[in-house]
């Protein structure tokens, strides 16, 4: 993604002018991957208007020369917090954003306390959400990594479909399907595969454990894949064997609710109005109260980022978004459903990625 690289600093500059900062101290390692392409697991940019370095240690400076060659290397050798009065001198600058969601609270009191022992002028102003807001919409290449991680996942799902049976424990179909994922191309995990049967399916986020699987039980199923660095997340909620009449109907009332929602949906909405219009359905069903969390979120880089699709969210609902619709019902002592897609919002209106 290194022909991206220009239009992104572009895009960060102006909106550093715009925010009256010289320059902004880079912490994240999502974010350092987003705006250089590096994928080294440490490492600092410092961009301002008209630089840009990549500060990282010696493992890595060959990769800086692979990666990253819009981006000049700032080699670290071990000399402490100092390192970033030097930087800021060499590209002369004194006002220096930090990403306060990122940076760790000890690092930034050291950066401080280092620039005030050498009298060295140099500010740093803590920020939230400036890179984040610019990551929100994705370019064509992120939506193919995307949709390509998409259905990588649901290759997994068919093939551990074909093999689920009953009797077989939530960590076996877990390790299953992460097997199955990691043999067809998926680079890390984005996050651990949730299998979760019967009352353990009541729990939204539930860990896979040494239960067995039953016969005509919800089986709850969170798993992402990762390509080219960029996540999936797709839930489904299987039946082994006959279903009653009561997984049918909250089954049939969350997919209603999200058939709804992505049907419904606009360019210009908030997160907040789009999560209402799943919840009507699960509302009007009478299990309201068993849907406790928001409709969905952001997905890219991390598989939780902006936009945030909740009751209180106001962010925008903007074209090139990209972001899970995932409204669930969850009953202590019985299980849950949850259907989980993700979707981009193009020409203002809402498009199934996987």
């Amino acid at each position: 993604m290194a022909d991206r690289v220009p239009l992104r600093l572009a895009k960060l500059r102006s909106t550093l002018l715009g925010k009256g900062l010289e320059a902004i101290l880079i912490s994240c390692p999502e974010n350092r991957r987003y705006l250089s392409s590096f994928t080294g697991s440490s490492g600092y940019l410092i961009i301002s208007g008209s630089s840009a370095l990549l500060a990282t240690d010696s493992r890595y400076f060959e990769q800086v020369k692979r990666e990253s060659p819009h981006f000049e290397l700032f080699q670290l050798k071990g000399y402490g917090p100092k390192w970033l009065l030097d930087a800021a001198s060499q590209i002369n600058v004194k006002r220096i954003a930090v990403e306060a969601s990122h940076l760790p609270l000890a690092s930034y009191r050291q950066f401080v306390d280092a620039a005030s022992e050498a009298s060295s002028g140099l500010q740093l102003v803590p920020e939230t959400g400036i890179v984040e807001s610019l990551r929100a919409v994705k370019d064509a290449e992120e939506l193919a990594a995307i949709a390509d991680a998409a259905r990588l996942v649901h290759k997994g799902l068919k093939y551990i479909s074909n093999i689920a049976r009953p009797g077989v424990t939530e960590n076996e179909l877990a390790w299953q399907l992460e097997k199955a994922l990691r043999e067809n191309g998926s680079e890390s995990m984005p996050f651990d595969i949730m299998v979760a049967s019967g009352p353990n399916a009541a729990l939204p986020h539930a860990h896979p454990t040494e239960r067995r699987i039953g016969v005509g039980e919800p089986v709850l199923i969170d798993v992402g894949a990762r390509l080219r660095g960029y996540c999936s997340d797709v839930t489904r909620t299987l039946c082994l064997g006959e279903s009653d009449k009561k997984f049918r109907k909250i089954y049939d009332c969350v997919l209603g609710s999200q058939l709804t929602a992505i049907a419904t949906m606009e360019a210009g909405m908030t997160g907040g109005q789009v999560d209402g219009l799943g919840r009507v359905v699960i509302n009007e069903a009478g299990y309201g109260e068993c849907f406790g969390h928001g409709l969905g979120h952001g997905v890219g880089l991390e598989v939780h980022e902006a936009p945030r699709v909740g009751l209180s969210s106001d962010d925008s609902m903007m074209d090139g978004m990209v972001f899970t619709v995932e409204p669930g019902v969850y009953i202590p002592g019985w299980g849950g459903v949850r259907i989980e897609d993700t979707v981009v919002m193009e020409a203002g209106r809402a498009r199934v990625l996987n």
